[in-house]
C-alpha cells in the first residue's frame, strides 16, 4: 500500500513584507493525521507560513500544497474541508452564541450540528447569551466552535488556548485528541511547551523564518544529551573568576551555556550535578543567588539552539 500523500507541504517558501523577510525559504511537510506543531518566537514566521496555507495570504515565491490541492480561484472547494481558529477572532457584540454558530455552520455543505459544537467547546451553558458578555476565554472557545463547525479534514489552530482557563485549556486537547483519532489533521502554532509536548507527533522550531530544528518532541529533548537542567546566578568575591571550564568537568554534565544574568548545566543526574556545583563554586568564592532545576523541554532545546527563549521578541 502506498503512502498517504501529506496533508500540507510547501517548498522554497517565501514571503516579504517591504524589506522584512517573514518566511526565508521554509520547507514543510504535515502528514496526514498527525498533530504538527510550528514553534518559535513573535516574529519568528510562524503566522505568515499558516496564513499562506490557510489561502489568507499570497506567498512571493514558492510551492503550497493543502490536501493535495492547492490554491486557485475562489477556493471554496478546498475551504469547506478546513477550520481555522485564528490568533484573534471578532465576532458582532450582539450576536447571540448560537447565532454565530450557526452563521459559521451555514457555510459548510456538511458538519457538525449547532448542539454539537456548542457541546464540544463547553458553551451549552451560554448559547443564548450575546458575545459582548463573554469573558476572553469563553470567546476563544467560541472562535474553536467555529472552527469546528464544519468537521474539518484539517484544522488550523493559532495559539489556540492562549487566555483560557487550565480547564479550558485540558478541554482543547481533548478535542485536538478526538480529531486525531479521527484520522483527521491539526497545524498547531504555541508558546505553551507543555502543550506541544502533550499534543505534537511533530514539531518544528522555526526563527527567522526558516526551519532550524524538527523531529518529535521527545528526539528533539534528546539532542540535548540529557533530560535534566540546571540554571543559576552567583555572587561573591570570586564570581568574576568563574567560567564555562568551571562546570565542564563536574559529574552528570553534558553542556554549560552561558545566559542573561547567569549559567545553564544541561546534567544527567541532579542529585550528583547539584552538589558538586555547589563545592566548585566554593572552592572559587562563589555562591548561587538563584538555582533552579527542571526537566528538559521544547524552551531548552529552542535556548540550545538560538541562546534565546521562545517567548523572546
Amino acid at each position: 500500500m502506498s503512502p498517504s500523500p501529506p496533508a500540507l507541504r510547501c517548498r522554497g517558501l517565501i514571503k516579504r513584507y517591504a524589506e522584512v523577510t517573514a518566511v526565508d525559504g521554509l520547507d514543510l511537510e504535515v502528514r496526514a493525521g498527525e498533530c504538527f506543531g510550528m514553534l518559535g518566537p513573535n516574529g519568528a514566521g510562524k503566522t505568515t507560513t499558516v496564513e499562506i496555507f490557510e489561502g489568507l495570504r499570497i506567498p512571493d515565491a514558492g510551492e503550497v500544497e493543502v490536501l493535495g490541492d492547492w490554491w486557485r480561484g475562489d477556493g471554496y472547494s478546498l475551504r469547506t474541508r478546513l477550520g481555522i481558529q485564528l490568533q484573534e477572532t471578532k465576532f458582532p457584540e450582539k450576536l447571540r452564541v448560537h447565532e454565530v454558530v450557526r452563521l459559521f455552520r451555514s457555510l459548510y455543505p456538511r458538519g457538525l450540528s449547532v448542539d454539537e459544537v456548542m457541546d464540544r467547546v463547553g458553551l451549552q451553558g451560554k448559547a443564548n447569551a450575546q458575545v459582548r458578555t463573554l469573558s476572553g476565554g469563553q470567546k476563544q472557545r467560541l472562535s474553536l466552535g467555529c472552527a469546528l463547525a464544519g468537521d474539518p479534514e484539517l484544522l488550523f489552530l493559532d495559539e489556540p488556548t492562549t487566555g483560557l482557563d487550565p480547564q479550558s485549556r485540558r478541554q482543547t486537547w481533548d478535542i485536538v485528541d478526538e480529531l486525531k483519532g479521527r484520522g483527521r489533521t491539526v497545524l498547531l502554532t504555541t508558546h505553551y511547551m507543555e502543550e506541544a509536548e502533550r499534543l505534537c507527533d511533530r514539531v518544528a522550531v522555526v526563527d527567522h523564518g526558516k526551519i532550524i530544528a524538527s523531529g518529535t518532541p521527545r528526539d528533539l529533548i534528546s539532542s540535548l544529551g540529557a533530560e535534566h537542567v540546571i540554571a543559576f546566578s552567583i555572587d561573591g568575591p570570586g564570581a568574576a573568576s568563574v567560567d564555562a571550564s568551571t562546570f565542564l568537568d563536574l559529574p552528570s554534565v553534558e553542556k554549560v551555556a552561558r545566559e542573561e544574568g547567569g549559567w545553564r548545566l544541561t546534567v544527567r543526574e541532579v542529585h550528583r550535578a547539584v552538589p558538586a556545583l555547589l563545592a566548585a563554586l566554593a572552592e572559587r568564592d562563589a555562591a548561587p543567588t538563584r538555582l533552579t532545576t527542571h526537566h528538559a523541554t521544547l524552551e531548552d532545546v529552542f535556548m540550545e539552539l538560538t541562546g534565546r527563549t521562545l517567548r523572546d521578541d
